[in-house]
């Protein structure tokens, strides 16, 4: 792809340069790491790490992460209007401050199950609005997770949300085969093993009739994939199931390239690097990553703690002095600016797993 414009690629970008960016990565053979966010802190460490590795970056809300974004709102008691007034906060506050970092920043909402749907309706009523007004869309994508129900019925529902985002320029993840562990609410520890590995005719099926929509799409197909990190040997990821996805769409449709569709690996934390390349190399071009973070963020806490826990014990007093204060060392911007630099490394150390480090001067 030639550099037509070195500012295209900056800043929140819509559907059609999200699907470009994704293109790009499969055929360059790395992929972007999307992190979950939930206040401005996480979104500050995440866009830090992102500028200094010069790459583009995801920065997706989950509903319980908007929730939380949207502060105590004790006056609200409907959950599905927090979450919407949480997600809407942080994409506008990801907008404002995308002028400063230079980069390409893809906003995403992540696990959107058939109980919280009203949630997803609620922010394309708002960006159907928003975009009238400014002409672009406040979010890059959305994602609706409908993979514990019938096939069909996922599909159906999919493409009805598909084709609402379509003329505000938003692109649509679509989930394939259940992620094993616990996120936001569902549970999924103890699913059914079988349903943690998706059937290549299921993933065909959902391209033939996304495809009747647009090409705005990409699929969260499971192989073996589980929310959280666990004892090595619980999880057992089988990437070859994105070959075999490939290769039957690829035949079944008569398609000439060899990785048509763009897959999204859920479950990053804890993964084998072995299995993260696999991935990549078989079509897999965004990456979610948040237990491994959520860590790092308390990891730089602890650490900050255990280096300073004399300082810690009292507001006055210390190995320095019985009336000495300790105000520099218990202020939320210190431990807080420690937990964003612990956060900031680790996604750091994620780019380089992903093949994606100077992504914007190399390709882009």
């Amino acid at each position: 792809m030639k550099k037509k414009n070195k500012n295209v690629f900056k800043g929140v970008l819509n559907g059609k340069l999200t699907k470009q960016i994704f293109k790009i990565a499969k055929k360059k053979k790395f992929a972007i790491p999307a992190i979950n966010c939930f206040n401005t802190d996480s979104i500050n460490a995440a866009l830090l790490a992102a500028s200094k590795i010069n790459s583009p970056i995801i920065i997706q809300f989950s509903y319980g992460g908007s929730i939380f974004f949207s502060g105590s709102l004790n006056m609200i008691n409907d959950l599905n209007k927090k979450a919407t007034i949480g997600a809407i906060l942080g994409a506008k506050y990801v907008h404002k401050v995308s002028k400063y970092y230079n980069i390409p920043i893809i906003l995403h909402t992540d696990h959107c199950n058939k109980k919280i749907l009203p949630w997803l309706k609620n922010l394309i009523q708002y960006e159907k609005k928003y975009f009238k007004k400014k002409n672009k869309s406040l979010f890059s994508s959305h994602m609706i997770d409908l993979s514990q129900e019938p096939i069909k019925e996922n599909i159906k529902t999919c493409k009805k949300y598909l084709k609402k985002i379509e003329k505000i320029n938003m692109l649509l993840e679509v989930e394939l085969g259940c992620t094993g562990g616990e996120e936001d609410g569902v549970n999924n520890e103890n699913i059914k093993n079988n349903l943690l590995y998706t059937n290549p005719k299921d993933i065909n099926y959902a391209y033939q009739q996304l495809k009747k929509i647009n090409s705005k799409f990409i699929l969260a197909a499971a192989f073996g994939n589980v929310h959280g990190v666990y004892q090595p040997g619980k999880v057992k990821l089988k990437p070859k199931i994105l070959k075999k996805c490939q290769k039957y769409v690829k035949d079944k449709n008569k398609i000439i390239k060899k990785n048509p569709l763009n897959f999204v690996f859920h479950g990053g934390s804890g993964s084998k690097i072995s299995d993260i390349k696999s991935s990549i190399k078989y079509g897999v071009v965004k990456i979610n990553f948040d237990t491994d973070v959520q860590w790092s963020q308390w990891k730089g806490i602890l650490k900050f703690y255990k280096k300073n826990k004399n300082f810690l014990k009292n507001q006055i007093g210390n190995p320095k002095g019985k009336n000495q204060p300790n105000k520099k060392y218990y202020d939320p911007r210190n431990w807080i600016e420690h937990s964003k630099n612990s956060c900031c490394k680790k996604i750091k150390k994620i780019y380089h797993c992903l093949n994606a480090y100077n992504i914007i001067k190399k390709y882009l």
